[in-house]
């Protein structure tokens, strides 16, 4: 009696233990129910998202260079051919191919600059997901976003398909992603994957960097197409690859939706795109720099200058504090803290945390234009001397953000001639006059008055980058 009550024991504790594993495994482990649930597919997501990715047809005139034989350069050659060894410069036609994205029903597209550079002097088109093809015209082009917005010539008054953003400070790594676009012209094509990783800076591909990585294959023809989320929202604008053979290598960069909403409804309002002036230099936190002023890690963005005049000083920022966050999100280098701080509009104040002698500050800075004083005054300079043929202003801090300089005052060189004395001594855009003949250089009026001097020597340093070059060249009797 014993033995068979302990047999009833036993079999009543594994029918318990039974009941209790059935009744607490997860939702997933059980036999699907549906046929939804058998079969998954993104297709009702790319169904309501693709007909708003369309193809950007781009047609220009490209000038070929002129070639010159070496062979005239022999009289001997030249009594006989003349000229017949030149190969005149001719206009040839230049055709590219992109993808872009409608956002609103009226036809507004953005795409990436990249893809219509060269399309003002030329022919856009764009192609719908049923193959349709309308003219379009650029609104406003950013080459320090690589982000254009194109208006479709919409005489019919269509509603067209178009996508709506998602905030894309809500992504997380891991979040599953499609990529729709244009690649190798093949035609429409919808990839799909997941965020690989928020805010890559080391791309290149864009003033503002910031880009969302993701694994879903991106291609040539691409650039400028969508990424959506899992709600067939925009939450980014597929802009660069890391590739060494032209394909896919599941590396593909893009461009944050809040980057682009912001360029967007700067092309809605009519104006060109305006950021706020931070007026202050910045500089990567290093392990040693960590260290030295007892951070617990390398973050952040270490203010080393701080201007006259600025949002910054204004702020009470001081040099050696070190940026933490904007806006509540965290900083990890200057670029970091360039595209969030970029990412807010005029007019409003953003609060930054700062670290100094080991304690954190709230500093509240006002989101304003950089002014652009004193005047560009720029000019063209010619003449006999070094600097013939390069394009000159008056730096300020406007237009340092314009070109993307630290420096806020002195001239720069805002273009140079192509074949001009200022091209053949190595003469650069962007490249800042520092001094002549040991004179330092302040304005573009006193530039214009030293270069009417007949100089024996011509001593020129200017800065480059962080680099300061010095050049020596022989000058009129």
């Amino acid at each position: 009696m014993y033995r068979k009550l302990r047999q009833a024991a036993l079999l009543l504790s594994l029918f318990s233990l039974l009941l209790e594993v059935v009744f607490s495994a997860p939702a997933f482990a059980r036999v699907p129910e549906s046929q939804a649930e058998i079969k998954l597919s993104y297709a009702p997501i790319v169904k309501d998202a693709a007909p708003a990715v369309v193809n950007v047809y781009v047609r220009h005139k490209a000038v070929q260079k002129q070639f010159r034989s070496p062979l005239l350069r022999d009289p001997f050659f030249r009594h006989f051919f003349g000229d017949k060894l030149n190969r005149q410069r001719r206009n040839r036609m230049k055709n590219s191919l992109g993808s872009g994205v409608i956002l609103r029903p009226n036809g507004i597209v953005v795409t990436n600059y990249h893809v219509i550079k060269g399309g003002e002097n030329g022919e856009i088109k764009v192609a719908l997901q049923d193959k349709r093809e309308f003219v379009a015209h650029i609104i406003l082009k950013d080459e320090e976003t690589d982000l254009a917005v194109l208006k479709i010539d919409n005489r019919g008054g269509e509603k067209f398909p178009f996508l709506r953003f998602e905030d894309s400070d809500k992504l997380e790594v891991g979040d599953l992603v499609l990529a729709i676009g244009n690649p190798f012209g093949v035609g429409q094509t919808v990839t799909s994957g997941i965020v690989s990783a928020l805010a890559r800076t080391r791309v290149g591909a864009a003033d503002f960097q910031s880009f969302i990585q993701t694994d879903a294959a991106i291609n040539p023809g691409n650039s400028g197409g969508a990424l959506v989320d899992m709600h067939g929202r925009l939450i980014g604008i597929n802009t660069a690859i890391y590739s060494k053979s032209g394909g896919s290598n599941g590396i593909g960069f893009a461009i944050p939706s809040n980057m682009v909403k912001l360029v967007v409804n700067s092309a809605l309002k009519g104006k060109k795109v305006t950021r706020p002036w931070f007026g202050a230099k910045l500089q990567r936190v290093t392990p040693d720099i960590a260290r030295s002023l007892g951070l617990d890690r390398p973050a952040g963005a270490l203010i080393t200058q701080v201007y006259e005049a600025s949002p910054a000083q204004f702020a009470g920022l001081k040099i050696g504090d070190v940026v933490l966050d904007v806006g509540k999100h965290l900083v990890d280098n200057p670029r970091s803290f360039h595209f969030r701080f970029a990412t807010m509009e005029i007019g409003g104040r953003a609060r930054v945390t700062v670290y100094r002698r080991g304690k954190k500050l709230r500093k509240d800075i006002a989101l304003i234009e950089a002014p652009f004083t004193p005047a560009p005054n720029k000019k063209v300079l010619r003449g006999n001397h070094p600097f013939s043929g390069a394009h000159v202003a008056n730096l300020s801090p406007g237009l340092a953000e314009e070109v993307d300089l630290d420096d806020i005052d002195g001239v720069v060189i805002t273009d140079v001639v192509r074949r001009s004395f200022a091209s053949s001594v190595g003469l650069r855009k962007n490249d800042i006059i520092v001094s002549l003949n040991n004179n330092p250089i302040l304005s573009v009026k006193q530039l214009r008055s030293a270069v009417r001097n007949n100089f024996r020597v011509w001593r020129i340093e200017i800065k480059r980058g962080k680099r300061i070059l010095r050049l020596v060249l022989p000058g009129g009797n």
